[in-house]
């Protein structure tokens, strides 16, 4: 998201920011006017293609070259850098764009550096080598989540010092590690520290969705991930014979419970158009583990549900719910959780407040049309919300199939250099919103 997907595990291989000394291969694929050597959709291509690729034991390397990358980047717009390395080999880059009145609370642009991997054998062209077709479409993993987000910050910013702009409030871009696995060798560890304190945060923007139609979603809260494992205990013994409070017995009850929930989710988003998947709640079985030879009754069985919770649900009782469904399915059936995120803050999109008063009205001006949702899954965006910071998510990518974590990940370059233009209104609004009331 990303849309973050959290679900990718840790032994997942990551790819980071990384700038080839070479385009590579990928000028084959191209026009010879394809890419130009200079300006934004190359910044953009150098972001996407990395030239090889890394797993999980080079990940640390590789996340040092892609800050080497963006420091370079950062000097070139006069920025200044910081390096907290917020656990072993974990590291979040700093650039400051520094206010006339550093006193005021800042902007943060947050992006992650990591993507998740990629099967080559179900892409089109390589997925690491950013080739553009004839239509203007850039594939690469990255391409939406969310190189993208990262480079149109620093095009935008480029472009307004370019033109001679400085504005009241400090612009912090933070580029941060471990999104795509949830963030907890992250930004959640980023946000207790006191480097991250020391940033002074008013107002963050971070990633969002592509859209297929003509609006832009806009994210202003998320559902709460929930990663359940169930488990049951029962009778064990030989396969051929009928055994009384099988384990797999109270599996079916459990499974048949949980899938029941999630149909009727389901046909509520179905049946009620004014609905998105951000307002109802996920739930899908997506682990299950037991047995130890065909002819054996196994004594123990489990099961892996990830649901997602709207901040409209009650968390508690939910909870209920859940521990009722193991409950009727019999006795030695255990539930716990290995991700249980109970934080539900939202970020306010009234007119009377002043950060969503200057990002919608650069919408406005701009015949910007606003999608706004609660993000279907879960972004960096949860911990700067749940440190008392209002946060929005978006990805100005209208018009365009949401790819992030799909194979052959595109975006369009038109779509790109359009979304550098927005953030070029959307900085210089938010960076000059009055003093508020508990600034003095």
């Amino acid at each position: 998201m990303a849309c973050h997907d959290p679900g990718v595990g840790e032994c997942s291989c990551a790819l980071s920011l990384l700038v080839p000394a070479v385009w590579g291969p990928c000028r084959d694929f191209l026009p010879p006017v394809a890419w130009q050597t200079h300006g934004p959709a190359s910044s953009f291509h150098a972001a996407l293609a990395p030239g090889q690729t890394f797993a999980l034991p080079l990940r640390t390397s590789l996340s040092y070259a892609a800050i080497q990358f963006l420091e370079r980047v950062g000097t070139d717009l006069g920025l200044a850098s910081q390096k907290v390395e917020v656990c072993q080999g974990r590291v979040v880059l700093v650039l400051t764009w520094l206010g006339t009145n550093p006193r005021l609370r800042s902007i943060l642009l947050n992006s992650h550096t990591d993507v998740v991997p990629v099967f080559e054998e179900h892409w089109t062209y390589p997925p690491l080598e950013a080739v553009k077709d004839s239509q203007g479409n850039i594939y690469a993993r990255g391409a939406q989540d969310m190189k993208c987000i990262s480079i149109q910050y620093l095009e935008a910013i480029r472009r307004l010092k370019a033109e001679g702009k400085c504005f009241a409030r400090t612009i912090h871009l933070t580029f941060v590690p471990d999104e795509e696995v949830g963030g907890h060798k992250g930004m959640e560890m980023f946000v207790q520290r006191p480097e991250f304190k020391a940033l002074n945060v008013g107002f963050a923007l971070d990633e969002g969705l592509a859209s297929p139609s003509d609006t832009f979603s806009v994210f202003y809260g998320e559902k709460s991930p929930w990663w359940i494992k169930v488990k049951c205990t029962g009778s064990p013994g030989h396969g051929s014979r009928f055994i009384s409070n099988t384990a797999a017995e109270k599996m079916h009850k459990v499974i048949t419970s949980f899938l029941a929930f999630r149909e009727s989710e389901k046909q509520r988003l179905k049946s009620d158009t004014r609905l998105t998947l951000g307002d109802v709640t996920s739930l899908n079985l997506t682990m299950l583990e037991g047995g130890v030879s065909f002819n054996v009754v196994p004594s123990e069985m489990a099961a892996g549900f990830d649901i997602r919770i709207p901040p409209t649900v009650d968390l508690k009782a939910f909870e209920k719910q859940v521990a009722g469904w193991c409950q009727a399915a019999g006795d030695g059936v255990t539930y716990e959780f290995h991700q249980k995120c109970m934080d539900q803050h939202i970020t306010s999109t009234e007119e009377s407040d002043p950060w969503w008063k200057a990002f919608s009205g650069v919408c406005r001006d701009m015949k910007l049309q606003l999608k706004l949702e609660i993000f279907p899954a879960a972004t960096d965006s949860r911990y700067i919300r749940a440190a008392g910071h209002p946060a929005i998510g978006f990805s100005p990518m209208n018009r365009t199939p949401v790819l992030l974590h799909d194979h052959n990940e595109f975006l369009n370059e038109d779509v790109f250099l359009r979304g550098i233009d927005i953030y070029a209104h959307l900085l210089p609004a938010l960076a000059s919103v009055p003093p508020l009331p508990a600034e003095g």
